[in-house]
């Protein structure tokens, strides 16, 4: 049973999200929970000025999630009549990185999947600030859909690596069970100016060929000074459909993820980005 979280902010991003995990998932079992963390909405408002008023303001804003989360609920069930899928529904007073890591910890969640932005939407950012913090924080995959993405199955799937860290397993199957799927093709691209590996990389670069079987793998190697540059133009140039990154420290996405304001980021993506977590941050 694949067990999948998609957080919602009741956005049209956050529904073609929706439309998109069903989709992704309808040859397999599959749990979806559909979770509204709703602590900011309720400490944010401007009416906020006593604590009966406080608690006032939550039981409202409690009853609106539990409305909408109902009407998503009714929506999914007719775009995708799945007998394999079963959904639960969560209104959750907590903010939503704490609120989605301990339903990862407490359900053992699989992947979680979102809009690249919600109901902000700004056209100059790459990722809203929510997306930013999921992307840095929780603690399994995470499955990024773009704004107003259809859904394609993903066939040609870009994985940047320096080979320098260590692979999860149970990450690898995640994405070899969609490989599996769709007979897909991923392509490793190594942005560097040596072409012999060090011993560590090529047992890295061993563990991941023996974790995707049923896959069509490729490898490639550039130099180029420009990381995000080197990946938007392989992107283009591939016709890459789904691109996959690890999130560590010292790893390619981390120095694109945390440089010092969201603007900043240059990987300008308009197609599934799975990020996979590594590590633990603090």
């Amino acid at each position: 049973m694949r067990k999948i979280l998609i957080p919602t902010d009741f956005s049209d991003n956050a529904m073609n999200a929706v439309r998109y995990a069903v989709e992704l998932f309808k040859y397999e079992r599959s749990d979806f929970f559909i979770m509204h963390a709703y602590a900011d909405e309720v400490y944010d408002h401007n009416t906020l000025v006593s604590r009966e008023i406080f608690e006032e303001l939550k039981k409202t804003v409690q009853k609106n999630s539990n409305k909408e989360l109902a009407k998503i609920l009714g929506e999914t069930q007719k775009i995708s009549p799945n007998p394999r899928h079963t959904y639960q529904t969560l209104s959750s007073f907590g903010t939503l990185i704490d609120e989605a890591n301990d339903l990862v910890d407490k359900e053992n969640i699989d992947v979680l999947i979102m809009g690249t932005k919600g109901k902000t939407d700004d056209r100059n950012l790459t990722f809203g600030s929510n997306t930013l913090q999921v992307l840095k924080y929780v603690k399994c995959p995470v499955l990024a859909i773009p704004n107003g993405y259809r859904y394609d199955q993903p066939k040609k799937i870009l994985f940047p690596t320096d080979y320098l860290i260590p692979f999860k397993r149970r990450e690898l199957k995640l994405l070899s069970t969609l490989t599996k799927s769709f007979r897909s093709t991923i392509n490793f691209l190594h942005i560097s100016k040596f072409e012999k590996l060090s011993i560590r990389q090529e047992d890295n670069k061993a563990f991941l060929e023996e974790s995707l079987p049923h896959a069509e793998l490729r490898f490639h190697r550039i130099e180029s000074d420009d990381l995000t540059k080197a990946i938007n133009e392989f992107i283009r140039d591939h016709e890459i459909d789904f691109l996959v990154m690890v999130n560590s420290r010292r790893s390619y996405l981390e120095s694109i993820l945390y440089q010092s304001t969201i603007d900043r980021i240059g990987l300008h993506i308009k197609i599934p980005f799975l990020t996979m977590q590594n590590l633990q941050r603090y």
